[in-house]
């Protein structure tokens, strides 16, 4: 089943079957009030994730977007460079459709391989995130993936944090 699933850019025909994937995940299974409208960076995935160091990609199984992942460039311009003088970036919109999540699929595993090579790829040296308190399967994916909790305090002063945000990782890369 792997083997059907591709990781591939995200290309603008693609923002609707992302809000698909992303806006009833936010909603009904975990019931945060939030739309498409609420979210400036998913009417806008190109030019907010797909530039300097950034990039955002999909899932696709079959046709369909099954999962998205997107690194948002938080480099010099916005808040300086991190380890070793290298970049700085934000882990967001990582979400799989439920019936891809878990073994056999792997998707969350995949999506997370691939924005991690290309964020070495990119020189990236640290990916920072915030997730909400309610995605437990995910701080327990991230734990298990080499991200770190870190304190809001400890996060670089212009990360963006997003108004769900209550847990924040950290992962360094090795050069």
């Amino acid at each position: 089943m792997t083997n059907a699933i591709r990781i591939r850019r995200f290309e603008p025909a693609d923002r609707d079957r992302v809000l698909g994937v992303i806006l009833p995940i936010q909603r009904e299974e975990f019931g945060i009030e939030i739309t498409a409208g609420d979210q400036p960076d998913l009417m806008r995935i190109d030019a907010f994730y797909q530039t300097g160091c950034g990039g955002f990609w999909v899932a696709e199984h079959e046709g369909a977007v099954i999962g998205t992942i997107g690194l948002k460039d938080i480099g010099l311009k916005d808040i300086g460079l991190g380890q070793a003088g290298r970049p700085q970036a934000a882990l967001r919109k990582m979400f799989v459709a439920t019936p891809y999540r878990g073994r056999p699929h792997g998707v969350a595993s995949h999506l997370l391989d691939h924005l991690l090579a290309e964020a070495r790829e990119r020189g990236v040296g640290e990916i920072f995130l915030g997730t909400t308190a309610k995605f437990l399967a995910a701080h327990r994916f991230y734990e298990k993936n080499g991200f770190a909790e870190i304190a809001r305090h400890d996060l670089p002063a212009s990360f963006p944090v997003m108004a769900v945000d209550t847990k924040f990782y950290l992962r360094r890369l090795a050069d």
